[in-house]
């Protein structure tokens, strides 16, 4: 599992990336000032830092105890992102809304885009993640059988 500085490392390297990229898009896609794309985009970063850091934390530790490793597929990668988003989705809706002065419907609009760019970057970043920095208990050999695996087939 990973430790609490490499989840740090992990969120905070998310989002600067994330921001780098999102706001000079919004700005050019929403045609929305880029102060007040700036602002948006750094609150909700920094809401979202939060959100990683725990979403991470509790989503390995689940996949800890009932797979015994916190290895992921594919499939499992593109939950693990949706998840992700669509609880970050219902958080930050009043606050766009609110900061850019308008509906809900074109806050929620605006939202799902930047929930759809945010699914397909996690998936990249965190593929990326786990190959730049393996964790230890990924090295072993592939063919040796997942303890959580072989332990559920005594």
């Amino acid at each position: 599992m990973r430790s609490p500085r490499d989840r740090v490392r992990h969120a905070i390297s998310f989002e600067l990336i994330g921001l780098a990229l999102v706001i000079p898009l919004g700005v050019l896609a929403f045609h929305t000032p880029a102060s007040l794309m700036g602002i948006v985009g750094i609150v909700s970063a920094t809401i979202a830092t939060g959100w990683n850091y725990l979403y991470n934390l509790l989503f390995d530790r689940v996949m800890q105890w009932k797979t015994g490793t916190t290895r992921k597929s594919a499939g499992l990668r593109v939950v693990h992102a949706m998840l992700f988003e669509v609880g970050l989705l219902v958080g930050l809706l009043p606050f766009i809304a609110w900061q850019l002065g308008i509906g809900l419907l074109e806050a929620l609009a605006m939202d799902i885009s930047f929930a759809l760019f945010y699914v397909a970057y996690a998936f990249v970043f965190n593929l990326a993640y786990d190959r730049l920095f393996p964790l230890p208990e990924w090295q072993r050999n592939e063919t040796e059988p997942d303890r959580g695996v072989q332990a559920s087939m005594e």
